[in-house]
């Protein structure tokens, strides 16, 4: 039974074009696998606490399996993040890039998910830090939209798209490296080219919900 975890990002609702690009994958992919396990984690509507010293300390007690009752009440929410994303096959992002990144919210996630002895490892070489990734056996898809043109893989402004290239950062580091993007570009740029992009894009996922 295939899994996934979509985690949606955007504070727009209904008016949200990376939500529903997204809708259009997970009904496809549903109807391609009716005993299929959908789990939905909203980071862009519903608050996800930005991290703090009290995560900080309780995220490397040095006795993990000791901690105080406080510090396990500081990882919790952390803690039911994690088991989500290990307990699915696939992680589905759907975010618009806001300011050339990822939302707020979707940052708070990431930093609540990328946890020491969970999703990834590290030991020390001559006082070095070598990091391991912890995270196996999954895929990504990442739906996004944005406000122009030229962000993606040999457009003009691509260097300034540091919201994929954050994703591909995080997800490679904890051991995701097997990640497709999907993007519809033009936004704030002439209604028609807007919908060519996305008409574009919700082809290749419908083409992708037979692939995940």
């Amino acid at each position: 039974m295939s899994r996934i975890l979509a985690v949606h990002a955007s504070p727009r609702g209904d008016r949200s074009h990376s939500r529903r690009l997204a809708e259009v994958f997970l009904s496809a992919w549903q109807a391609r696998h009716p005993h299929s396990q959908l789990t939905r984690r909203e980071v862009g509507r519903a608050l996800i606490p930005p991290v703090n010293e009290a995560f900080v300390a309780a995220a490397f007690y040095p006795e993990p399996d000791a901690r105080p009752l406080s510090m396990q009440a500081d990882l919790a929410l952390s803690d039911e993040l994690v088991g989500e994303l290990l307990g699915h096959d696939v992680l589905l992002i759907s975010t618009p890039m806001h300011n050339f990144s990822v939302p707020s919210g979707l940052k708070a996630w990431i930093d609540q998910i990328v946890r020491v002895g969970l999703t990834f490892d590290h030991t020390l070489d001559n006082g070095v830090a070598q990091y391991q990734p912890l995270v196996q056996g999954k895929k990504a898809l990442i739906i996004t939209s944005r406000g122009g043109f030229g962000f993606g893989p040999g457009g003009e402004l691509e260097a300034m798209n540091h919201a994929d290239m954050l994703l591909r950062t995080v997800l490679g580091f904890i051991g995701i490296t097997d990640v497709t993007v999907v993007a519809a570009e033009g936004e704030e740029s002439a209604e028609r080219s807007f919908e060519i992009s996305a008409a574009e894009a919700e082809q290749r996922l419908l083409a992708l919900a037979g692939e995940f």
